[in-house]
């Protein structure tokens, strides 16, 4: 039993370090975007699947205190931000209730096996009224699609990015897991950044939205009137 469960921690920890820890800039641009759009007061924010922490400069005028949450600590993960060690596949992570003000997901929930448990566990954590964002790979680009039906993978998906990519959720699916869960003012936001299939060239700044972005991100506040999930 002691191997298989080896065998299984080393398999998580290879799934992990094979994002390197860290997104692309514009994703943490739109996080950033999304909350001073939606004017997110200063607060805690645990980031969930912080990897190697890059998100933080991005949204600090936000945030009064920070916790990083991930199955691994990342060699290059500053030793000065507070640290919380979880499995993202479990739920029960050790956070309490309504902890967090904001609750940040980066390219994270792809990685996992149960989108809706985790998302479970992101309103569980935030207090009511609190803003949750999740950002996923986008599978409705132009990009994506083209893939999808050329090697009939979306482009985020193929062989080269299993087996750390593992789940694709469409716009359509993180509507309704967010509905599922109690969130409130829900709205979907895209990087506004993508690559032209391809090549390796990127569209210019004025293309934008859904066919023209890598990214998509989900955002919601958990409602004041929600009882225990």
């Amino acid at each position: 039993m002691l191997s298989v469960a080896r065998s299984s921690a080393d398999a998580i920890d290879l799934r992990a370090r094979a994002s390197n820890g860290a997104s692309a800039d514009p994703v943490y641009r739109m996080v950033a975007s999304i909350l001073r759009d939606l004017r997110a007061p200063r607060g805690f924010m645990f980031d969930i699947g912080c990897g190697t922490g890059l998100l933080l400069p991005f949204v600090r005028e936000f945030v009064s205190g920070y916790c990083g949450v991930d199955v691994v600590r990342y060699d290059t993960y500053p030793a000065d931000l507070q640290f919380m060690h979880a499995d993202l596949d479990e739920p029960g992570w050790p956070i309490d209730d309504a902890a967090a003000d904001l609750t940040v997901s980066v390219e994270t929930i792809e990685h996992l096996e149960n989108p809706r448990a985790f998302f479970r566990e992101l309103v569980r954590i935030t207090r009511p009224g609190g803003l949750i964002v999740v950002t996923t790979p986008n599978q409705l680009s132009l990009l994506s699609k083209l893939t999808l039906v050329v090697k009939n993978q979306f482009n985020a998906f193929q062989a080269s990015s299993y087996p750390a990519h593992r789940t694709a959720l469409l716009e359509v699916d993180l509507r309704r897991i967010a509905g599922e869960v109690g969130l409130a003012d829900v709205q979907v936001r895209y990087s506004n950044s993508g690559r032209i299939p391809g090549t390796g060239w990127h569209w210019p700044a004025l293309f934008g939205g859904r066919a023209f972005s890598d990214n998509v991100a989900i955002c919601g506040r958990r409602d004041r009137r929600a009882g225990e999930l």
